[in-house]
């Protein structure tokens, strides 16, 4: 549970606070979807390199619960680690908002959508004509592909990439995800990277912060969808690749 709670909180300290950074500027001097992205993917690598020995870093609901599902982890660990999960994102998601409480009020005094997007996710990124359900169809697909090829790389039957170079291509992963697959959810592709610093802001100010800007509840989305999708994507894996690889 350490290791998940810092690994977490390791990855929500990069994603919440580059998206704080960026929104900070006006004139988006201090970065733009690309930063955003790779600083996402670094985060990931990083919170993998903390939580690793200890834990196997899963960092993630969805990662957790598939694993459960297929990869013979135990389901008494499910719970604790997925506490731990959020928790690491809750207690991230509150420095962030204390780190950047100055810079937000400029930009966006009320505590409104507009910043939002710091701490958690929107259908269309809060701009684009996406719905709840246009935006749960995408987090289905992305966290398939997002666990589908993380057990590929964890595969020691299936050339898995050296131990201490899997952390940064999972980081690669979620960057690459960011860069193909942002637009319509934000990629959450993780039920505690969204909820735990959804919570947060919404402790914090941001009183519409479990709803989309339609008005619509939409906090349900980045943890229905990422649960289904990555259910979709360990199951693809293992009946798909895994069941065909060489036995021994």
């Amino acid at each position: 549970m350490a290791g998940e709670f810092f690994g977490t909180l390791i990855l929500i300290l990069f994603g919440n606070g580059v998206v704080a950074q960026v929104l900070s500027a006006k004139d988006g001097s201090l970065g733009d979807h690309d930063s955003i992205a790779w600083a996402w993917g670094l985060g990931v690598t990083l919170g993998i390199f903390v939580a690793g020995r200890l834990s196997g870093a899963h960092l993630n609901p969805a990662v957790t619960l598939s694993l459960a599902l297929f990869q013979d982890f135990p389901w008494r660990k499910v719970a604790p680690y997925v506490v731990a999960q959020f928790l690491g994102a809750f207690v991230a998601a509150l420095l962030v908002r204390w780190n950047y409480s100055e810079t937000l009020a400029l930009v966006d005094p009320g505590n409104t959508i507009k910043t939002q997007g710091v701490f958690s996710t929107l259908p269309g990124n809060g701009s684009f004509p996406v719905s709840e359900w246009g935006a749960l169809r995408d987090q289905l697909i992305g966290t398939a592909i997002l666990v589908f090829i993380v057990f590929a790389l964890t595969d020691v039957k299936n050339s898995p990439p050296l131990a201490n170079l899997t952390p940064l291509l999972v980081g690669l992963l979620v960057v690459a995800i960011g860069m193909a697959w942002g637009t319509d959810a934000g990629y959450a592709i993780n039920p505690a990277r969204d909820f735990g610093p959804r919570l947060a802001s919404f402790f914090t100010g941001y009183g519409t912060a479990m709803r989309d800007q339609y008005g619509n509840f939409y906090f349900w989305v980045p943890i229905v969808g990422p649960l289904l999708g990555g259910a979709i994507g360990g199951a693809a894996y293992t009946h798909g690749i895994k069941r065909f690889l060489p036995r021994g």
